[in-house]
């Protein structure tokens, strides 16, 4: 059986609050990502997707209580480690670029604002890769080709830069390490319709036999273009996780809230999910959806499992409508 590039079992994150309370922005997240495949982790803002990315990159602050595993690693067969109980000095020398590439979502800030683009790939080239002084101009070079990052803007600052060309950047030193599994935290915010199509484009590009893609976005047209599989978070919870194919076409998506996402698409529907997602500070015992959905009943005051694929006491079944021409 092949081994995961990333597995994570009941991964859950919450934070403690002055005065005792606790805010739960993740619970009980369980999911597997093989090498070759892109999984789309969709939801409304604040539902917990990139507090998710974070866990996995050990970037969580202080007053941030984990549970559960991450396993990473790589099919030749490199040792597995968890993320969630790595300490700094494993993480920072073995797992941040080497195991998991960051292309972040804002790329402007991420990068170095007093340093071009071209002494950045340098510096990450010989870090990562051992490249030497000799060859690090022709290496940096090729790393940008590789993100289709234009050789002439090298020798540019991040504040010179539009913000298609800012994300290549991003997406050119997140490639660099060669790391399993390249994590994408919302990298179209920000970026026009052409510019969208293009970035998801090439993240997809560079997943191969040995490497996976973890596509954090609240934007299901990017989801669907790109994506093998989507996993749908409301309030914490993964809800629904589906085969993209079967997700964006037949049958459509079998949890209330992902239908309604689906719904609220300009070539869909485009009727709005009623109502507003619950505080994570105030969840409820039961489905964190049923103050939202006309199928909720008595059952709803139990909290549901993931089953099927789906976290829901009354799924739909039927067809969903196809998108308008």
């Amino acid at each position: 059986m092949t081994v995961p590039v990333l597995s994570v079992r009941g991964l859950s994150v919450r934070f403690r609050m002055r005065g005792g309370s606790h805010v739960s922005a993740v619970t009980d997240a369980t999911f597997d990502l093989a090498a070759g495949e892109c999984l789309a982790l969709v939801g409304e803002s604040g539902c917990g997707k990139s507090v998710l990315a974070s866990a996995l990159l050990g970037l969580l602050p202080q007053n941030a209580e984990t549970a559960g595993s991450a396993l990473i690693g790589d099919a030749g067969g490199a040792g597995r480690v968890d993320l969630l109980t790595a300490d700094e000095r494993t993480l920072a020398r073995t797992v941040r670029g080497r195991r998991v590439g960051l292309v972040p979502q804002s790329p402007a800030a991420h990068l170095t604002p007093v340093r071009t683009v071209r002494s950045q790939l340098e510096e990450t080239l010989r870090e990562l890769s051992g490249v030497r002084k000799p060859q690090l101009r022709a290496a940096a070079e090729a790393a940008a080709e590789r993100a289709a990052f234009p050789l002439g803007h090298l020798d540019r600052y991040p504040h010179e830069l539009s913000g298609g060309l800012a994300q290549r950047a991003a997406t050119a030193l997140a490639l660099i390490g060669d790391a399993p599994l390249l994590l994408a935290d919302e990298p179209t915010t920000g970026l026009d319709r052409d510019l969208v199509d293009r970035t998801v484009d090439e993240l997809r590009r560079h997943v191969g036999d040995d490497r996976a893609l973890l596509l954090i976005t609240h934007d299901l047209a990017a989801a669907e273009r790109i994506a093998d599989r989507v996993a749908v978070m409301y309030a914490s919870r993964v809800v629904e996780l589906a085969d993209a194919d079967e997700f964006f076409g037949t049958p459509g998506p079998r949890h209330p809230y992902a239908r309604g996402l689906l719904n609220a698409l300009p070539e869909r529907a485009f009727i709005p999910v009623p109502g507003m997602p619950p505080e994570l500070s105030a969840l409820p015992e039961g489905c964190a959806f049923a103050a939202r959905c006309d199928r909720a009943d008595g059952a709803c005051e139990a909290l549901p499992a993931l089953t099927g694929g789906t976290a829901c006491h009354h799924p739909h079944a039927d067809v969903l409508e196809a998108p308008r021409a």
